[in-house]
């Protein structure tokens, strides 16, 4: 099982949940979160705008591993599909443990 964590601008709410129902995740879930960057961030791409929030969303997923995969591409290619700056990001982290 593994820990997916999603970030996205609020604009895309309705295309994730979508990708998470139709790809065999169980249960999820997701709150409004304020996402900024730092000047000189590591992670540039995460979000576009120094010192600006940015109202954007978090999703909190468990996903058999299986099905990890197919969310990586699914989110993939709404990325391709966006005419915009703004992405969809995606990390994955493996769980020893749970309850």
């Amino acid at each position: 099982m593994k820990l997916l964590l999603i970030t996205a601008v609020e604009e895309f709410e309705t295309d994730i949940i979508n990708i998470l129902k139709h790809s065999g995740v169980k249960t999820f879930s997701y709150q409004s979160v304020k996402g900024y960057k730092n000047n000189g961030s590591d992670i540039d791409r995460w979000f576009s705008t120094e010192h600006l929030s940015i109202d954007s969303l978090l999703f909190t997923v468990f996903a058999e591993d299986e099905f990890v995969d197919e969310i990586y591409k699914k989110i993939e290619i709404l990325n391709s599909e966006q005419e915009n700056f703004s992405h969809v990001h995606m990390a994955s982290v493996p769980l020893e443990k749970s309850l």
